[in-house]
């Protein structure tokens, strides 16, 4: 069978020419040495990890006090896959950690993605996809998340916590109360008289076999993609670990952590196209 040429083969040829030039140029750029990457990610030669107990999901405290949970799996792995130290510097809240890593007082933090703290953070792809819920008295009326955002209602969420970024962008009529951390919402949700309790769905369940009394609304009112950050600039150590959390995705790493510390109700994030 003959083939005929296209009067545009010609052109159609230069441009896949000049296509495959560019991807054996990019396939053609090697992934960052490993001291670049310590140099980038641990100025100090130390990999200090912020590790947020606010966050059930991520992080909180063996029977020895000692910390444990997805975020510190990862964070030990990435400080053993590069030959670092890593010191563990502990935190109470996201919102404390975000000005942490503002400051530049740590090099590498477990955070939900949000475009307020892109400002100041480079992101890897999600490793974990979790749910914010509400929570309500047993007497309330409100039956259903689309019911919270009305006037007079007052909303208690952790200050500077994702859900607090997010409601703050998204409420219209209600009120928001900010309260310390996100584990304090429920207590202050009780103690103030206040209405709904916004949070992470398995801290707010904790808390309603806690205090009794209470329920939470059916369903989610937003997904939250919990990522790896590093201080705004340091691209050298983003690319790595960009790398790094999608190879712990694939292999089972993060699921396994997941498994390990009993977490349930949060999902393995998609990988990521490469």
């Amino acid at each position: 069978m003959t083939t005929q040429n296209h009067p545009s083969d010609p052109l159609r040829r230069r441009l896949c020419a000049a296509a495959g030039l560019l991807l054996g140029g990019c396939a053609a750029v090697a992934p960052p040495d490993v001291g670049a990457v310590r140099a980038d990610l641990a100025p100090s030669g130390t990999l200090r990890a912020a590790i947020n107990f606010g966050n059930p999901i991520l992080a909180a405290r063996g029977s020895g006090g000692e910390p444990r949970g997805v975020s510190v799996d990862l964070a030990r792995e990435a400080a053993r896959r590069l030959g670092l130290p890593v010191e563990l510097v502990l935190f109470n809240s996201a919102g404390n950690v975000v000005e942490a890593v503002k400051a530049r007082q740590v090099d590498l933090a477990f955070v939900a993605i949000d475009p307020v703290r892109g400002a100041d953070t480079e992101y890897t792809a999600p490793y974990v996809v979790i749910e914010g819920a509400y929570l309500v008295r047993n007497g309330s009326a409100l039956q259903r998340n689309e019911e919270v955002d009305r006037p007079g209602t007052r909303v208690v969420v952790g200050r500077g916590s994702a859900y607090d970024l997010y409601l703050t962008r998204e409420i219209k009529a209600a009120t928001l109360v900010r309260a310390p951390t996100s584990p304090a919402v429920t207590d202050m949700l009780l103690a103030q008289g206040l209405d709904v309790a916004a949070g992470v769905k398995q801290q707010l369940e904790a808390d309603a076999r806690r205090v009794g009394g209470v329920r939470l609304l059916p369903g989610r009112f937003m997904v939250i993609e919990q990522a790896m950050g590093v201080p705004k600039g340091r691209t050298t150590a983003q690319a790595w670990l960009s790398r790094f959390i999608e190879e712990m995705k694939a292999t089972g790493f993060v699921a396994d952590a997941l498994r390990r510390h009993a977490i349930e109700g949060a999902v393995v994030a998609p990988r990521r196209a490469s």
